[in-house]
């Protein structure tokens, strides 16, 4: 009698054992399925062109230009690719934020930032492009949200590149909605350009 109970716990051993074998290779090849799907995600938003995402006004001499920029692709430049799980886990914590690209571009590659173009001096009109530029950019959403910008960084060129840049902030966004970005335009007094963007965004 004792003996058989020995063989019955030893059998039931030998069942757990396999048991926890068989879930520990069952969670492995997902863990590395869910791996191999990330890397394939990024790799394709790394790829897929995103750029073109762009509209595009002209106004008095300037071109205006609003790019939509995928947050997923953003965290991927800021952070790189070595951990794209740690990547996946931030996009999931920033989805509900937007970033977008404005650029101003002067038909003949002129300094926007001259006194002729802002009816500032120079100095001023860089302060505003850094600093006082984020309350004239709202987006509206296809809820109809309106959304004030969060914050804005400025892209210094120090004159090298024949236009100006900034990147627009905003958050608690809908990430399926499409919206349209509303810019007052007092930096060089054209008044409020809109530009709307009619695809959902990319996601992941």
């Amino acid at each position: 009698m004792q003996m058989l109970n020995m063989k019955e716990n030893k059998l039931q051993l030998r069942l757990y054992i396999l048991t926890i074998i068989c879930v520990s290779l069952i969670s492995c090849k997902k863990e590395i399925k869910d791996t191999e799907q990330v890397y394939d995600e990024y790799y394709r938003l790394a790829n897929i062109g995103w750029k073109s995402k762009r509209v595009n006004r002209y106004i008095n001499t300037i071109n205006y230009t609003a790019t939509e920029v995928p947050i997923a692709y953003y965290i991927l430049k800021d952070q790189g690719s070595d951990d794209l799980k740690k990547v996946d886990s931030i996009y999931e914590t920033h989805k509900r934020e937007r970033v977008l690209e404005i650029e101003f571009h002067h038909e003949e590659e002129k300094d926007l930032l001259m006194s002729e173009f802002t009816n500032r001096n120079y100095e001023e009109a860089v302060k505003y492009m850094a600093f006082a530029i984020q309350k004239d950019f709202t987006i509206v959403t296809s809820s109809q949200d309106t959304i004030s910008c969060a914050g804005v960084q400025f892209e210094r060129n120090f004159k090298v590149a024949p236009f100006k840049r900034a990147l627009l902030y905003f958050g608690n966004i809908n990430p399926e909605d499409q919206i349209q970005l509303i810019y007052n335009d007092e930096l060089f007094g054209n008044g409020i350009i809109k530009f709307k963007f009619k695809e959902t965004p990319i996601k992941l």
